[in-house]
């Protein structure tokens, strides 16, 4: 771009967001063009920082007359390459961050309606406030954004209740490509009048149009939450306990951790002041939560007996019910801890895939032995949300061996992986998107029909390629 019509743009975009918000040096633009895990830097011609929808409209027409690219950013917490710009340093960073009201909260409906840079944390606080649960948890809620959870329809660990961001949201406030707004803010529960369009928008990355603002449902607070650790011999148990306990608890069950020994050993080994529930290790632990909108009774009873089943049938082996909100943090801090202990021990091959429940136990089987048959030591790192599907399915190297040169088997160790969750009909990305990381990946196992479709629906609503290009196709 010559340097005169450069100006011009950067003025248009000055002109709509106000010179202050309208980042151009190197040391204001350097934090926006790093990933979470710190993995790749990208470049931008600017970072702007819209305060409203209007002024997120003006900025996506400047960019769509200049033919400059745009990519959303929320949280900035996402693990795929999705909200950083490639190395080109052609495109800008739509920073949403300033977007951050709630802009109203329908107690009567049980829906309140946010705008896309809410941190989840405040959205899940502010139903708090008003006596109600925004039930949406992941790790990153205190830096993650409501647009960035809607644009790749995250997961966490009430799915199995809940559902995924997708469900939890009725209606959408959205920017097209062209810079029209789209006012979708419905609180409808039943709206059967054509095409989806939410729907199209959620988990789209960014890359048919930047979300401004989203109804989203709300939900009684619960009366009680319990927690409980099981220890279990293998994860064909834990598919049993899951049964056993959707059979007794109903829907009060909200969630379902899996979790290897070797993924609590990690966490012993780096955060050593985390509690040790039991004295001696076993294979695979379940972290179990109940809720209930009776009374903290009615749900220690239901855990208590489900629980006692499952120890005296033989599907556990030992268990602690947590019988404080302290100590229920403490197990729940396990978990938590998972990704951070696996970062403080080195760098390692990450895979977040989805299965039918029903086969997850035959997969971590078929690809455990076939990721030891090629690389002799390497150490699955196996966690997740067992309850819907969704397992974290990470490779660390042999003990001892080099992070770096583990690492440069990584197109092979995702062959083995992606491969194996292919067979078993899953998806190689249940909660994080596509992005720029695993587009190839996904060229791999979607269908050439698929393929086309979504080629299709991109160039409809962005002929000219500017909304967060080079991410999932």
């Amino acid at each position: 771009m010559a340097d005169a019509v450069a100006d011009s743009f950067i003025g248009a975009l000055r002109a709509a967001v106000g010179p202050t918000h309208v980042l151009v040096a190197e040391h204001d633009v350097a934090p926006f063009l790093t990933d979470w895990r710190g993995r790749f830097t990208g470049r931008a011609r600017a970072v702007v920082l819209p305060a409203d929808t209007g002024q997120v409209s003006a900025v996506v027409r400047a960019c769509a007359a200049a033919r400059v690219p745009i990519v959303p950013q929320g949280g900035r917490t996402g693990l795929v390459l999705g909200s950083v710009p490639d190395a080109g340093g052609d495109a800008i960073v739509l920073s949403l961050r300033r977007l951050n009201r709630i802009r109203a909260i329908d107690a009567a409906n049980r829906t309140m309606t946010v705008e896309a840079g809410c941190i989840l944390a405040d959205v899940q606080a502010a139903a708090s406030e008003a006596g109600m649960l925004f039930p949406l948890s992941l790790a990153a809620e205190g830096s993650c954004t409501i647009g960035g959870n809607l644009s790749t329809n995250a997961g966490g660990t009430a799915v199995l209740r809940y559902g995924n961001t997708r469900e939890l949201c009725l209606g959408l406030e959205a920017v097209t490509a062209q810079g029209q707004v789209w006012d979708g803010l419905r609180g409808l529960r039943k709206d059967n009048t054509g095409y989806a369009l939410r729907d199209l928008l959620i988990g789209a990355e960014g890359t048919l149009g930047v979300i401004t603002a989203a109804v989203l449902k709300l939900y009684p607070a619960p009366q009680a939450a319990l927690t409980a650790l099981v220890a279990l011999d293998s994860p064909r148990h834990a598919l049993e306990l899951l049964g056993l306990l959707q059979a007794r608890c109903g829907a009060a069950l909200t969630g379902f951790e899996l979790m290897s020994a070797f993924c609590l050993q990690l966490v012993a080994t780096h955060f050593p002041d985390l509690p040790r529930p039991f004295a001696a290790p076993h294979p695979q632990y379940a972290l179990v939560e109940l809720s209930s909108n009776e009374s903290a009774e009615h749900a220690q009873a239901l855990l208590e007996a489900a629980v006692g089943a499952a120890l005296e049938n033989g599907v556990a082996r030992d268990a602690v019910v947590a019988t404080s909100t302290q100590q229920a943090l403490g197990l729940w801090r396990l978990r938590e801890h998972i990704p951070l202990a696996q970062a403080a021990a080195g760098k390692n091959i990450k895979h977040d895939i989805s299965l039918p429940v029903s086969r997850i136990p035959d997969f971590i089987v078929q690809a455990d032995a076939a990721l030891q048959a090629a690389f002799p030591g390497c150490q699955p790192v196996t966690f997740g949300h067992l309850g819907d599907g969704n397992l974290h399915y990470n490779v660390a190297p042999p003990g001892g061996s080099g992070h770096e040169a583990f690492l440069a088997h990584q197109g092979a160790i995702n062959r083995i992986v992606h491969d194996a969750v292919a067979a078993f009909g899953g998806s190689i990305s249940a909660e994080h998107g596509i992005g720029a990381l695993k587009r190839e990946e996904l060229a791999r196992y979607k269908s050439p029909v698929e393929l086309d479709m979504m080629r299709a629906i991109k160039a409809a609503l962005d002929p000219l390629g500017i909304m967060n290009p080079g991410k999932i196709l």
